[in-house]
């Protein structure tokens, strides 16, 4: 095995014994570490790779983060902020991603959440005199 791969499985498994991973997380981590080790050491074998452009919305958005699709950084929302740093707009966003026109760039606790709290405040009643 050669160094690199030994180096982004030791940061791997540091990671994933401070929070829970799924195997395609720890896959995809130990990939991009073993090619971003390879770049900084300047090594000449080195090829770039591009990141295949597709991101699946089923498996970006789960239910304590949301990944984005162009730097892979998960957030709990992905804010108009961090789009316009990539040169996107929440519309163009969805659209290159292939998310519903309508859906909402959060992780599903805090949908849910927000779901929960719209639900209790009633706002559809209207609030009459007592």
């Amino acid at each position: 095995m050669d160094d690199y791969l030994k180096e982004a499985l030791e940061i791997v498994k540091a990671q994933a014994s401070v929070r829970t991973m799924t195997e395609d997380e720890i896959t995809s981590m130990v990939r991009k570490l073993v090619r971003g080790i390879q770049a900084i050491a300047g090594d000449s074998l080195v090829q770039p790779q591009v990141e295949d452009a597709t991101c699946e919305p089923g498996k970006c958005v789960r239910e304590k983060t949301i990944t984005c699709c162009v730097c892979g950084k998960a957030f709990k929302i992905i804010t108009k902020k961090h789009l316009s740093s990539h040169d996107l707009t929440p519309n163009e966003y969805r659209e290159k991603y292939g998310y519903k026109k309508g859906m909402p760039l959060v992780c599903k606790s805090l949908q849910r959440d927000r779901r929960k709290k719209m639900k209790e405040m009633e706002l559809w009643k209207k609030r009459g005199k007592k």
